[in-house]
């Protein structure tokens, strides 16, 4: 993403234009685009270098790399947008590593015929996101696709952060006895999606959770406790996440249903449509396993945290070969928590 600034006869018509192709033909009117529109929103000393790549300070300690590719229908939804998600989805990504995220890259695949007003709700959302989180969108790439070959603006970010000493957070690491813990509700993004894309309402509101996490985490790691994995429940939803964490560690896990908090809007409407919300998507959740001594320090030092006043310990990790995931359920009973079976709520990031 080049943010040289050119001069133009006249500024880009953001109220009535839409994207056409040239403006991923690399020339003049693509430079403009870049210009008033990017560059404007995301200006920063590394951007404004105006080269094919951004050329960083050194950082001091280990590299956390990660990159997320977004393509949630609708664009735009209760509590967010793909904008914002784009950024929120990769920081996290790096953040759950035990890493302080530093620089993101964004690509845009945009559609012939998408209106720019639209396109710069998108950006502006994505650099505010990328303000709050205090984290600088350094260089990027546009390209359009015709209309009819697209869905609007798909986004794919790419973000670097720096682990701080003494962190070595992997899937690899669960043993049994630790505890897992949950920052808070789970499915209100998923959900989110889902109702807005198909017209239902409910009696309250369903809005999705995306944030950045990186500020909780930080706090987490702060407390001093032993921590094992930290791992936020995306597609497929805690109940795909933790099975993931068991095959990697090779051990089982037993949840406990009682402990595990579902916002009433959001499991009506799971009821509702037959949906199960241990396999809905979360955007501003996150899984932590410790230490077992040191479990409910780190319960105390998440709850303290604005992002995770409703954290609980939900689980504990068992000696278990077959890596099953079980669950006690309300009724007293038992069930088997398995991997989630094809897609059970497409683009919802």
């Amino acid at each position: 993403m080049n943010s040289v600034k050119p001069n133009y006869a006249r500024p880009l018509d953001i109220k009535n234009g839409r994207v056409d192709m040239s403006h991923g033909s690399g020339g003049r009117a693509m430079a403009q685009l870049i210009s008033e529109l990017f560059a404007a929103e995301f200006d920063n000393k590394f951007l404004a270098q105006g080269n094919d790549g951004a050329l960083l300070p050194a950082a001091n300690g280990r590299l956390v790399m990660a990159t997320d590719s977004h393509v949630v229908s609708p664009l735009f939804f209760a509590g967010g947008d793909i904008g914002c998600l784009s950024v929120h989805g990769t920081i996290n990504d790096v953040a759950v590593m035990g890493a302080t995220p530093l620089y993101l890259s964004a690509s845009f695949i945009l559609e012939e015929g998408y209106p720019l007003a639209d396109l710069k709700r998108i950006v502006e959302s994505m650099a505010q996101a990328a303000r709050e989180a205090g984290v600088h969108i350094v260089t990027g790439d546009t390209k359009v696709v015709e209309q009819g070959k697209g869905d609007g603006v798909f986004i794919t970010t790419t973000g670097v952060g720096v682990v701080r000493d003494g962190v070595h957070l992997s899937g690899d690491l669960a043993r049994p006895g630790d505890k897992i813990l949950l920052s808070g509700t789970i499915g209100d993004h998923g959900m989110a999606i889902l109702s807005q894309r198909e017209g239902l309402t409910f009696s309250a509101p369903i809005v999705s959770d995306t944030t950045a996490l990186h500020g909780l985490i930080e706090t987490m790691l702060d407390s001093g406790v032993k921590l094992r994995v930290l791992r936020d429940p995306t597609r497929g939803g805690l109940a795909t996440t933790l099975n993931e964490i068991a095959k990697q560690s090779g051990v089982g896990m037993m949840l406990h249903e009682s402990a595990i908090v579902v916002n009433q809007p959001v499991e009506a409407a799971c009821e509702f449509l037959g949906l199960d919300p241990l396999y809905v998507a979360n955007e501003g959740k996150l899984i932590a396993i410790c230490a077992p001594e040191d479990a409910q320090r780190l319960l105390e030092a998440m709850r303290a945290h604005p992002l995770a006043a409703q954290a609980s310990i939900i689980g504990e990790v068992l000696d278990d070969a077959h890596g099953f995931v079980q669950m006690t359920t309300r009724l007293g009973g038992r069930r088997v928590v398995d991997w989630l079976a094809g897609e059970q709520l497409p683009r919802i990031c």
